[in-house]
């Protein structure tokens, strides 16, 4: 034993006296075959020049003690969610993870049915041709979250591959599979998170360690493309802090 306290004191000294440059590759190396180097960028949410507005109309605002870029529907009546959009220019965007602060509900003169639509939209393509936009979703309905009716908590929050799957849909042909609860309230600061991967992806609401919704089988998933801000029918949504981790 007192052998072997001995060998170990040398290595060690013997460890000391090489360069540093030498302990940095040896560290760097290890930390290469074990981990996989992540950048998070904070996405700016001032810059009008940098976004393309879609059927909505934006301002700067402090809303509830945060910078806010508020985002309200404005496209024209009777007009099916899904083409409300703001296209965040410089953010290309495949696998990685999504986190932001919004919140949602219904305007002023919104219908019985608004819900307060407003989520995000990632990978999004336009058509030029039809100037139209693919994207995959994930958005909540805040006031379904501490509704009366059990069936419309149970749709709280949603998953949309548009133009293919819009929510009626995927309701009609898989029911339950693209929807799930989550405690909401309209108006208020909600933390999104979306990890998405090739076909899967994964929300995460309030900080909570495990995702609120699971999706197996997104249906654009080998695309690219922008993140945006997505709200829908008759919805006043603020959204903030936005970071990419890829």
């Amino acid at each position: 034993m007192q052998r072997l306290r001995q060998d170990l004191r040398f290595h060690a000294r013997q460890l000391m006296k090489q360069p540093m440059f030498i302990l940095t590759a040896t560290l760097t190396l290890a930390l290469s075959m074990g981990f996989t180097q992540v950048k998070t960028t904070t996405i700016p949410l001032d810059s009008s020049s940098e976004m393309q507005l879609r059927n909505v109309k934006t301002e700067q605002v402090t809303y509830k003690g945060r910078k806010a870029l508020r985002v309200t529907d404005a496209a024209p009546a009777n007009v099916a969610d899904g083409i409300q959009l703001v296209i965040l220019n410089k953010t290309e965007f495949q696998d990685g993870v999504i986190e932001i602060e919004l919140t949602g509900e219904p305007a002023p003169n919104a219908g019985e049915g608004a819900r307060g639509f407003v989520g995000v939209a990632l990978r999004v393509n336009l058509d030029a041709a039809k100037d139209a936009a693919k994207y995959e979703c994930f958005y909540l309905r805040p006031t379904n979250g501490r509704a009366d009716d059990q069936e419309r908590r149970n749709h709280s929050t949603q998953y949309i591959s548009y133009p293919d799957f819009p929510w009626n849909r995927l309701r009609k042909e898989f029911p339950e599979k693209y929807e799930s609860y989550v405690d909401l309230v309209p108006g208020e600061w909600t933390k999104v998170r979306i990890e998405a991967h090739g076909d899967k992806a994964r929300l995460y609401v309030h900080d909570a360690p495990q995702p609120v919704l699971v999706v197996n089988d997104l249906k654009q998933w080998q695309s690219q493309g922008q993140i945006a801000l997505w709200v829908g029918t008759g919805t006043v949504a603020h959204f903030a802090n936005l970071r990419v981790s890829k």
